[in-house]
């Protein structure tokens, strides 16, 4: 996946899909074989699903695609699978839809804000540190233990205002 495919963190509809796939598959290869990790058939299949398109997914619909693949997968299967490429920073759990998306920067520690388009699905991830560091302020101001830090905002995408800007 090059910056290039992406138009300010939503994918062009001319990036070869195919190949962001496979770099994110084997950036997630090397991930967990650098850390020891075992990277399961059902575990890579899950996040492969995930990254086949960059809209959030949910688990049932996951169950689902597996489904077409004539693999009968339980659900505590596909949530374990879920728990172990979020918990190793493979893949997000977008709260706000209970959906699950790949991560952009596996691997890498960060603390995501996640933009994503009401009329299309799609979601950008970016790694802004200011945001972060504007919530551990707070945080600290509020003598809070922040437990999870992620930032949802949806809107409508560049795209489908037909490139318009707001």
């Amino acid at each position: 996946m090059n910056k290039s495919d992406f138009a300010s963190g939503f994918p062009v509809q001319a990036h070869d899909h195919a190949q962001c796939v496979q770099t994110m598959l084997r950036a997630a290869d090397d991930h967990c074989a650098a850390r020891g990790l075992r990277l399961t058939a059902l575990r890579r299949q899950v996040l492969e699903l995930i990254w086949s398109d960059h809209k959030p997914v949910g688990a049932y619909a996951l169950l689902d695609m597996l489904g077409e693949d004539g693999r009968k997968a339980a659900p505590p299967t596909v949530y374990r699978a879920l728990e172990f490429l979020v918990e190793h920073g493979l893949a997000h759990r977008i709260a706000s839809l209970n959906a699950f998306i790949g991560c952009v920067h596996p691997g890498e520690a960060h603390t995501p804000q996640f933009f994503l388009c009401r009329k299309c699905g799609d979601a950008a991830e970016v790694d802004d540190p200011r945001v972060h560091k504007a919530i551990a302020a707070d945080a600290h101001n509020l003598d809070f233990d922040i437990a999870d830090e992620t930032v949802e905002i949806s809107g409508i995408c560049a795209q489908c205002r037909g490139g318009e800007s707001a």
